[in-house]
């Protein structure tokens, strides 16, 4: 014949479990385990954006560009994103317009980082960015230095036409170019430093054009002591 007190736990062990459950929800609500970069999309003058998103939004922001063969997925791959993320960054990595999963857009490459702040109602950033995304990123950084809290070029296209409007730039900046670069040489380096009023370079040696994706820990190491440094 079974017991009263096993009946009983029986009955009432359904519910204890239920409560549980319900009190590790509502203490874990709105504080959710990170599971990795978000994936999300924003309209900009009728052009769908696509970007990836990972760390706190309140965190201060380092917005990651990419070149013309790569996306915002390289920098996903590359453990980029969620290296930020871990170090207390809010990073985002776009796909530019007609690129990746982003459509083509009407905007200037001069004018389109300004729209993207807007739209996701950044006011300041550090940005990361390399070859091609330098027609995009230079004439941001010239033309809105106080939405720029930190910039790290890495072998950036469109140097020669913008360098009057960057001569003097305050913007803290780290130069980045890999030794071997068979796109543009490493002499570029110098003359983009010159710029700016504090400016470092690093040159990665025996490094390619994509020189982060060469050395990739060193490239990481560096850009964090950067960052903490102005943030």
């Amino acid at each position: 014949m079974t017991s009263f007190p096993l009946i009983l736990f029986c009955l009432l062990s359904p519910l204890f479990l239920l409560a549980c459950v319900q009190q590790g929800q509502q203490q874990g609500k709105g504080r959710p385990l990170s599971s990795g970069a978000q994936t999300s999309d924003i309209q900009i003058q009728g052009s769908q954006i696509h970007f990836l998103e990972e760390g706190p939004s309140e965190a201060p922001t380092i917005l990651l560009l990419h070149g013309a063969r790569f996306s915002s997925k390289t920098w996903k791959k590359l453990g980029t994103l969620s290296l930020l993320s871990k170090a207390g960054y809010h990073a985002i990595a776009m796909d530019l317009p007609g690129f990746g999963s982003s459509e083509r857009t009407e905007l200037s490459r001069k004018d389109f980082l300004e729209a993207f702040l807007h739209a996701k109602g950044l006011s300041k950033v550090a940005i990361v960015s390399p070859s091609m995304s330098g027609s995009f990123s230079l004439p941001f950084v010239a033309s809105h230095p106080e939405s720029v809290w930190a910039f790290v070029p890495v072998a950036p296209a469109s140097i020669p036409r913008y360098k009057k409007v960057l001569e003097g730039s305050r913007v803290p900046c780290l130069v980045i170019w890999g030794e071997k670069d068979g796109v543009f040489p490493v002499e570029g380096a110098k003359k983009l430093a010159q710029l700016f009023s504090d400016a470092r370079i690093l040159v990665l040696q025996g490094a390619s054009h994509p020189c982060y994706l060469d050395q990739p820990d060193r490239f990481h190491q560096e850009m964090l002591q950067f960052f903490t440094k102005h943030r």
